[in-house]
């Protein structure tokens, strides 16, 4: 396998619960255990995702990242079952520094719309934890300027949100820090998708994606470097934020729609 690609050229699947590091495992059983409680028979499936199914996670620095998929799209009472299934994994075990589970309804996944997008993310990045496993309904997907565009080609729409956040974050530095994560990583993800074409291959890994765009981006190099050492540890500071909105995502976000154009919108 070559740069995450098969021999066929497609993205290989990058997770497997062999993978996960052995101080893991007992937040794996127990998400496995309680997702089926919360969610009853609305559940269709679960996957894993993140630096733990990959086997790189590092003990009180890496959160738990899981997709619970529904047969229905779901509900408010969904997302608060949600956010008490996280909140209770994240006070149980100090091995995870947060738990974030996404909800989505089996229909989103393999719409159309979703199909380079959500689709490709659970037919690539997910590890199959409960459940049906989508994959199958999904094609196999190669690293071409459809996939850049449908993946992170929305960062413009996104900026103005990122600027509430910040603004609402105030001086809480545990809450600057958790958008310091956040927004370092989807940055450098978006710069690495912007050459993911021409590096040809995939990768989760920050310092390589970094790595990626400055072979492509030798003077926008060092800060998205800089971005990606911050996802990994990051700092509560708003100054970072700032830059990110007002300097790099918006140079970003203006050179992305110039090579690959701009995400299809989505039904509201």
């Amino acid at each position: 396998m070559t740069r995450g690609l098969d021999p066929e050229g497609h993205i290989a699947p990058e997770g497997s619960l062999t993978r996960v590091p052995h101080a893991f495992g007992p937040v794996v059983a127990a998400a496995r255990d309680r997702i089926p409680e919360v969610f009853g028979a609305r559940l269709n499936g679960a996957y894993l995702y993140g630096s733990i199914p990959r086997g790189t996670a590092r003990v009180g620095r890496s959160d738990l990242d899981l997709l619970v998929v529904l047969r229905d799209g779901p509900t408010d009472s969904d997302r608060a079952d949600r956010q008490a299934l996280d909140e209770a994994l994240d006070e149980e075990f100090p091995q995870i520094d947060g738990a974030a589970s996404l909800l989505a309804g089996r229909a989103q996944v393999l719409s159309e719309p979703e199909r380079y997008d959500l689709g490709w993310f659970v037919a690539c990045l997910c590890t199959p934890l409960l459940g049906e496993d989508l994959s199958a309904h999904l094609p196999r997907y190669r690293p071409d300027t459809l996939l850049a565009r449908e993946t992170n080609g929305d960062l413009a729409l996104l900026l103005p949100r990122w600027r509430e956040r910040i603004v609402a974050a105030g001086d809480s530095e545990a809450a600057l820090r958790r958008l310091v994560r956040y927004m370092s990583r989807h940055l450098v993800r978006t710069g690495f998708t912007l050459v993911m074409p021409r590096w040809n291959g995939w990768t989760s890994d920050l310092r390589e994606m970094a790595g990626a765009f400055a072979g492509y981006y030798p003077a926008r190099g060092d800060e998205m470097c800089a971005a990606a050492a911050r996802g990994l540890d990051p700092v509560g500071d708003a100054a970072v934020l700032r830059a990110y909105v007002d300097d790099l995502g918006p140079w970003l976000a203006g050179e992305y729609a110039r090579v690959h154009g701009v995400k299809a919108p989505r039904p509201a």
